[in-house]
């Protein structure tokens, strides 16, 4: 007895709007409980003679519940008052099991979201990451980049912040697209691999796609990408050139590097990520597009690679190095 006066107390405070977050998951679990079915009976009773002996403040809704109650008691002349009563209880408390599970799920979706927590990985000179993420996909971090997302991935989508390079594996879930934000374009996808290339510091940024499809949503435009598709995209004209490229994607996770009619500042850049080095340029244009493909070279290997190709010199002291024409 002393228990089914307690949870009525529960439930009450509840229906008050006074409870705490142990109180709505106390309820929720008990409604599983029939032990508890007594508690909720006396409860809808209770609300029922409380509503019972509300009158009305205001003509119009004097007249509404006298029209109410004269279309009721045609329906039930023939009945007994008690058959009634019954009927009307076994409503309400329906009506406020209901309430309660509706109340208490729309409470604690509310509390997970209030509970989400932010969490952020990021890669220095030279360095690559690997991060797992709640949902399974698997992310590897480029040099000189940074990635934030949710400690629980909630609502209708998987969205995710990336400022640099990433090589993604996403763990498929066609309910929830997963998104990668960056500054210059987002990108959707259900479940695929691909890399991007978004440094804010680059002219040029990228979408690789490994297999499966993404879409990329720029701020003017939308494209799609399936498998062994890429799109370069410039920052500065607004152009973009997609195309298919059979080549492995990313090869910078086994310390490659790979140029495709790269702006040589763009390629300094990518140097000073990859070999912690730093690296200025003589007076003069530098409008150079650089193209090639090197495999775990040393920065030497590749400075030479690039003088040989587009005439730009350079010098070299320590981890400083300049080029000139």
């Amino acid at each position: 007895m002393k228990n089914t006066e307690n949870n009525k107390n529960l439930y009450r405070r509840y229906l008050d709007d006074l409870y705490t977050t142990e109180d709505a998951r106390e309820i929720l679990n008990s409604l599983h409980d029939p032990d508890n079915y007594e508690a909720l009976h006396e409860l809808s009773s209770d609300v029922w003679e409380e509503a019972a002996t509300q009158q009305p403040h205001t003509d119009l809704e004097r007249e509404h519940y006298k029209r109410e109650a004269r279309q009721l008691l045609k329906r039930i002349e023939h009945k007994k008052r008690t058959w009634l009563r019954r009927i009307a209880v076994a409503a309400i408390s329906t009506a406020a099991i209901v309430c309660l599970v509706l109340g208490g799920i729309h409470y604690l979706e509310h509390l997970n979201e209030r509970q989400i927590i932010y969490l952020e990985a990021s890669t220095s000179y030279g360095e690559r990451k690997q991060v797992l993420l709640p949902d399974g996909t698997q992310l590897i971090l480029n040099s000189c980049s940074h990635v934030r997302y949710p400690n629980n991935f909630t609502g209708e989508e998987r969205k995710i912040e990336l400022e640099g390079e990433g090589y993604f594996q996403v763990h498929k879930n066609e309910e929830q697209p997963f998104i990668v934000s960056t500054r210059r374009f987002d990108v959707r996808v259900l479940g695929t691999c691909f890399d991007i290339k978004s440094y804010s510091s680059d002219e040029i940024v990228s979408v690789e796609v490994e297999s499966g499809k993404v879409q990329v949503d720029l701020p003017e435009a939308m494209m799609r990408l399936k498998g062994k598709e890429q799109v370069f995209i410039n920052t500065i004209s607004g152009e973009y050139n997609k195309r298919r490229e059979e080549r492995p994607v990313a090869i910078w996770k086994k310390g490659g590097l790979r140029f495709n009619s790269t702006p040589i500042r763009d390629v300094a850049k990518e140097l000073e990520r990859m070999y912690n080095c730093h690296i200025t340029f003589a007076d003069g244009k530098f409008n150079n597009l650089i193209s090639g493909e090197h495999d775990n070279k040393s920065l030497e290997a590749v400075l030479q690679s690039i003088e040989y190709t587009s005439g730009i010199r350079y010098k070299k002291e320590g981890k400083h190095i300049l080029l000139y024409k």
